[in-house]
């Protein structure tokens, strides 16, 4: 009995863990790609962006379709939750690392990058509380603002620079995880 409830705690705690953490797996398994990241955020402001116009659109006039009007606020909200999710659980949490405070150049990168990623997140939660499409222009700036100083030089020319897309074979992520789960040491990102 003891085992039957234990086994469905932990089912149900993996199906609630897996349905948020969208942006990345965070075992950590090493693999990551930040142009389809950056590609991510720039989709869910064009969704957000076009909610917003629909939302508008169908709110005029006389004769008003109130369940389309929710159904585009929903997405709205649910696409401004991903766009968040990605900064907090990919960029912020497994992507931007805290700079050696004697490095005057990467401590100020740190803090730059940081700045930006807290104004997206703000400028998300205004777009979920508005129809105001200043929000998604503001987004789409930050984005750029970001990419620039994330990938450097790179967001200019398209090189590779020192963050690019690093993915490791599954077989690999999966003996790591193996390893991890019978007394192996961890890895790290």
């Amino acid at each position: 009995m003891t085992r039957t409830v234990v086994t469905a705690a932990v089912l149900a705690a993996v199906l609630a863990v897996g349905s948020s953490a969208l942006a990345h797996c965070q075992i950590p398994c090493g693999i990551y790609d930040d142009p389809a990241r950056f590609a991510e955020l720039e989709e869910h402001v064009t969704t957000i962006e076009k909610s917003m116009n629909q939302i508008n659109e169908l709110s005029k006039g006389g004769q008003k379709n109130y369940n389309q009007i929710v159904r585009w606020v929903v997405n709205k909200e649910v696409h401004a939750d991903k766009f968040t999710e990605i900064v907090t659980y990919y960029f912020l949490t497994q992507r931007i690392k805290p700079a050696d405070p004697s490095d005057r150049a990467a401590t100020a990168k740190y803090l730059r990058e940081l700045r930006l990623l807290h104004e997206m997140m703000v400028h998300a939660m205004k777009a979920k509380q508005t129809t105001d499409l200043e929000h998604c222009r503001a987004l789409r700036g930050l984005i750029h603002k970001f990419r620039a100083s994330y990938l450097g030089e790179a967001a200019q020319t398209g090189a590779a620079a020192s963050h690019s897309v690093s993915v490791r074979r599954p077989e690999a992520c999966q003996a790591q995880a193996s390893a991890h789960k019978h007394g192996g040491a961890p890895h790290s990102h």
